[in-house]
Order: structure tokens, then sequence, then C-alpha cells
């Protein structure tokens, strides 16, 4: 993986051609989803395929929610995933419990609507490697992430100095250099503002994220 000082991060890849345009774009990080209730949900061959594909040219991203340890032994056995992404509703010892289990950094997703939301951070910050600022899913949603939807990025001024983390929710490639330098990210992650549909990848967009990102910097 390149050094670079902004990290980008494509989620949800299901296919080895979009995998492949990620990796060739110079994605940072590529996540896959291990959540039923996803478009983007991958079964574990799908998982291990798709793994040999990235080899060293990124690091791999496995997103679960609420997984119990039989889900994660699986995930973990078909990817071989360099971060765990925690995005449901994970108490602190459970995220320090599955760090210890695996011995692999995690990244945990909290919510965001207002400032008050930042508040959770002192629940994580020392436990968690990473957080992830992603927007609250509206009403209704079975998603917790991957909505499209963003929040007001002003917030992200008042996250603790030294924190480590990365702004998801609603970016995309006309949006994320404002993103960037409203927030201030050095990290950021996209699903479904690559997509040409819910679950579908799409390439084209992929590299324009990548790019649009890369020029912000």
């Amino acid at each position: 993986m390149a050094s670079r000082d902004l990290i980008i991060k494509i989620c949800g890849l299901s296919t080895p051609a979009t995998l492949d345009a990620a990796l060739d774009a110079g994605a940072d990080m590529v996540g896959f989803v291990f959540f039923a209730p996803s478009p983007r949900n991958l079964t574990f061959g799908q998982a291990r395929d798709l793994a040999g594909r990235v080899e060293d040219r990124a690091l791999k991203v496995a997103l679960s929610v609420d997984a119990d340890d039989q889900m994660l032994d699986g995930i973990v056995a078909a990817l071989a995933p360099d971060l765990l992404q925690l995005h449901g509703k994970e108490p602190p010892e459970r995220v320090s419990a599955i760090r210890q289990r695996y011995g692999l950094p995690t990244m945990k997703a909290i919510g965001v609507s207002t400032a008050d939301d930042l508040a959770t951070v002192a629940r994580y910050d020392r436990i968690a490697d990473r957080i992830l600022f992603d927007a609250k899913p509206p009403k209704g949603s079975v998603l917790p992430g991957g909505n499209g939807q963003a929040f007001d990025w002003t917030i992200l001024r008042e996250v603790p100095p030294g924190l480590d983390w990365m702004l998801s929710g609603g970016l995309d490639a006309g949006n994320v250099a404002e993103a960037i330098r409203i927030s201030g990210a050095m990290a950021v992650d996209v699903s479904s503002g690559v997509e040409s549909a819910p679950g579908v990848k799409d390439s084209g967009r992929i590299r324009q994220f990548i790019a649009a990102a890369r020029a912000a910097r």
C-alpha cells in the first residue's frame, strides 16, 4: 500500500472487476460487508476469492454488525482482514474483546447527526484503533450505514485532537473535496456514492471518487 497523507477506503466491494478498479486507482483500504440485510453482503466463499486478488496492494477491511464470535471466526478465516470494522451497537467491552480475540485492529462506527453525538467518542477512543464517523441511518432503515446520507461536516471540527478517525456518509466524487475541506478529514470512506444501484459498484465512479479525493489534498 502506497503511503499517502489521505487514506481512501472503498467499501462494499463484491466483484473482481470493481475490486480491481479500486486497487488500480490507488485505494488504501478495500472493504467487504458481512451483514445479511445489506445488498453488499458477501458469502465466505466470495470473500475468500476476492481476498486473493488484493495481495498487499491495500488493507482489507471486514465490516460486520453486532456479529457473534462464530460469525467473526468465519469472516477472519475467509478474508484474513487487516482491520475489523464494527458497525453495529457493539459496546466498548465487546470491541475490546474482539480486538483481543483476533489480535487485529478495530474501527468502531459512530452515528452522527448532532454535535452531541461526539460524546460517544470518549467511550471508544482508548479501545478502538480508529473511529468511523457515519451519518445516523434514516428512521426505519435496517442498514446502519451505506444509506447515502450525509451529516453536518462542521460537527467534526470539534473532534478531540489526536483521534484517528475516518469520515463516511453520503460522500461521492462531487462532494468529497468539500467534505475534506470542511471537516478536516484525513481519511474518507465511500460505499453507495460509487454505485449505479444499491450494492452495484461502478468502476468509473470508483476512479472518479479516488481522483477527486486525492485532488482535494
